[in-house]
């Protein structure tokens, strides 16, 4: 007996799953022992000439009300009516799989609670990290850890434009116009560049580090356009590089998340992570540190993402799983992000002769000089942020700017 599976949206990645389940179908098929047969296709397209264009439909409801389809995998994008398809077959008893980053951080918990009381799945793999396995491996292979912070390179396009800026000293400006000219970032390319993208994927993260969701709206979140080519040559004066972070750990017994640049010292792996890869690392306390790296997105990693969440559907009973379900976030469960310590690289304007007295004015911590710049910098020591603040602009000389270290 076949299995039937409906695929919402046939863009870039909703294709990718029709191919991949079309090339290595004999491949599946034998790992799950049943044939699979692709049923529906929706979208507002007609896709003439496509060897499946006979597949493609535009009522939704078509999908819903056929009892044949027991799972559905949305790679629609966006909010709606991404969501409300994917409520609706949860509600009718129907698995889903998806891609859908927006979706997962702004109504992943409502949509588990949903499937738990359907007798359904609701599987996100591919919402974070595209090809990189790092949801599985957080929900199953570290669940005797106790995890402590996860920390990750999460967005290809500003991970394309910083590399680019620190190997080629390319402004950010014409960075942004080469990453664009090349496909990896959109013509309006705020959701990368604002740190939009990585907000989504770090509170999908932190649900699964730590069982509360936060919403994407509500974490601090600071994107890359303010980098310069001064900051990079100051913090490679450090032996670190720059890199826009997506970071999630406990503070006081509450889930602090956040997304902003980050000076990543040199034996911190995250600094070698370059191009349009991403990397998340995570800190749990019975293995120490681990490194997940890959292809952050692309048409066929995501697609193996999402065929690799259908699988683990095809291969099991959905009553005989127990899902992670995830407590919304609330004023006890969330941390004052001013409570947050790390320690900072601050940039003044200044030269040499203020040194010794910017060094005392931050505890005898460490300064550099740039003369060609008309710039000093200071690595202080650990210190919460409303500190940092406060000692930053307290300081005798103009402040530039404080980056945040990740040690």
């Amino acid at each position: 007996m076949a299995i039937n599976l409906a695929i919402l949206g046939f863009g870039v990645i909703g294709s990718g799953v029709a191919e991949v389940l079309t090339e290595n179908k004999a491949l599946i098929e034998s790992r799950i022992g049943k044939e699979i047969n692709i049923k529906y296709i929706l979208d507002l397209r007609e896709f003439k000439g496509h060897p499946m264009e006979h597949l493609v439909v535009h009522d939704f409801n078509i999908i819903l009300n056929d009892p044949e389809v027991s799972v559905v995998a949305e790679m629609m994008g966006g909010s709606h009516p991404a969501y409300d398809f994917s409520k609706a077959c949860i509600e009718a008893g129907k698995s889903v799989v998806t891609s859908n980053k927006e979706v997962v951080a702004n109504f992943g918990a409502e949509l588990q609670h949903l499937a738990s009381e359907h007798g359904a799945r609701y599987l996100y793999e591919a919402s974070v990290g595209g090809g990189i396995p790092i949801i599985r491996p957080m929900m199953h292979d570290l669940q005797s850890n106790d995890i402590l912070s996860v920390s990750g390179i999460l967005n290809g396009t500003t991970n394309y434009i910083l590399t680019q800026m620190i190997e080629n000293g390319v402004s950010f400006e014409n960075a942004l116009a080469d990453a664009q000219a090349k496909g990896y970032a959109e013509k309006n390319p705020s959701a990368d560049v604002d740190g939009l993208d990585a907000a989504r994927k770090i509170v999908i993260l932190a649900a699964l580090a730590f069982g509360t969701i936060l919403r994407p709206d509500d974490i601090h979140v600071e994107g890359i356009t303010s980098l310069t080519l001064d900051d990079v040559r100051i913090a490679e004066a450090f032996s670190s590089s720059l890199k826009l972070i997506g970071h999630t750990e406990k503070v006081d017994g509450k889930v602090l998340c956040m997304v902003s640049p980050r000076v990543v010292p040199k034996q911190n792996p995250l600094s070698g992570v370059s191009d349009v890869f991403n990397g998340v690392l995570v800190d749990a306390n019975m293995v120490d540190k681990v490194m997940f790296y890959g292809r952050g997105a692309g048409k066929l990693p995501t697609a193996s993402a999402v065929v690799a969440d259908l699988i683990d559907v095809w291969q099991t009973n959905p009553a005989d799983v127990k899902e992670v379900v995830w407590t919304p976030a609330n004023a006890e469960n969330v941390a004052d992000f001013s409570d947050y310590a790390c320690r900072s690289l601050v940039i003044f304007r200044g030269n040499a002769d203020s040194a010794p007295a910017l060094s005392a004015h931050f505890g005898g911590a460490e300064v550099k000089a740039f003369p060609a710049l008309g710039m000093l910098a200071v690595m202080t020591d650990k210190m919460t942020e409303a500190k940092a603040d406060a000692r930053s602009e307290s300081a005798s000389l103009p402040l530039v700017k404080r980056i945040r270290v990740l040690d």
